[in-house]
């Protein structure tokens, strides 16, 4: 997906870029196929109106993402201008419960999002990420997976959505970050593929996990679990801070050291393409790359 167009309709987690420098192109036209990474929050008026997660009326303090109302409109012109996928983000807390209305909410978001996406040419990447907060097992991470994906996919059909033309990007099932006992990367491998096995359709293409505050090693090492034996689906990664922390480390925002960060981001880069082909080693890896990243109550 390096050199695919796409456009984060309601993400949090981009980097800012003009709305005026998408929609007007300058006198110099773009090439025919750009990267765009669009953060709708920041100009919602405009791009998604009221996009973004905000609080859900009746539930248990949990949050539902904003953003379907004109976004067809919008995506055809995304399409026009070289998008040809897209992205929607919403989340699910399981300290939060999750309510019934929570993942309903979410799964219908989603469905109505990927029909949208699909009617005007954009392959929809379908995200609802089931943070890493709380203390709870990993049976529970499962549980609520379960019914999460199951709700999904319901909505994905009843909104007559083509498998074959997403791509997922779920979290994986591990314990809650602040659970007393960590899971071995062949733990979470099989906790995450019962959980896509039970779930997810073999016409879905991909399944482009996130890394959700893991390390970038134990991102890196469960993906390879992962990928030990042939999966009905293409199982990859769609890291941000799984990809990104050591690199950002290194670059400090110096000048001096951009050539040593893309010496990292190539080391990380070359180790999740390993690991997605099951044939990655941990051996030399930099111990920076071990320390977790999640923080609680995490946004962006």
């Amino acid at each position: 997906m390096a050199s695919a167009s796409f456009v984060k309709l309601n993400a949090l987690s981009s980097p800012r870029i003009s709305h005026r420098s998408f929609a007007h192109p300058s006198a110099s036209p773009p090439p025919p196929r750009v990267s765009f990474a669009i953060r709708a929050g920041a100009y919602s008026d405009e791009l998604v109106k009221t996009a973004g997660l905000v609080p859900l009326p009746g539930s248990n303090e949990e949050s539902w993402c904003q953003g379907l109302d004109g976004l067809a409109s919008r995506s055809a012109e995304y399409y026009k201008q070289g998008a040809r996928f897209a992205k929607w983000r919403t989340v699910v807390s399981i300290p939060c419960g999750p309510s019934a209305l929570a993942v309903k909410e979410a799964a219908w978001g989603l469905a109505r999002y990927a029909a949208i996406s699909q009617d005007n040419g954009l392959v929809p990447i379908v995200e609802p990420e089931i943070l890493l907060d709380g203390d709870h097992p990993i049976e529970r991470t499962l549980e609520v997976a379960e019914k999460v994906w199951s709700e999904v996919f319901f909505y994905l059909a009843q909104n007559n959505v083509m498998f074959e033309g997403i791509l997922l990007k779920p979290s994986m099932v591990t314990p809650g970050a602040e659970h007393k006992n960590k899971a071995s990367p062949e733990t979470v491998a099989e906790y995450t593929l019962t959980m896509l096995k039970r779930r997810v359709p073999p016409a879905v293409p991909g399944i482009m996990f996130l890394s959700g505050g893991q390390s970038e090693a134990e991102a890196t090492l469960n993906l390879n679990a992962m990928n030990q034996s042939p999966n009905p689906w293409h199982v990859s990664f769609s890291y941000a801070r799984a990809l990104q922390n050591s690199v950002l480390r290194t670059w400090q925002g110096k000048p001096e050291k951009i050539e040593d960060s893309q010496k990292a981001l190539l080391v990380r880069a070359k180790a999740n393409s390993l690991a997605q082909l099951g044939k990655y080693s941990a051996e030399g890896e930099n111990e920076d790359a071990k320390k977790g990243m999640f923080v609680k109550g995490y946004t962006y």
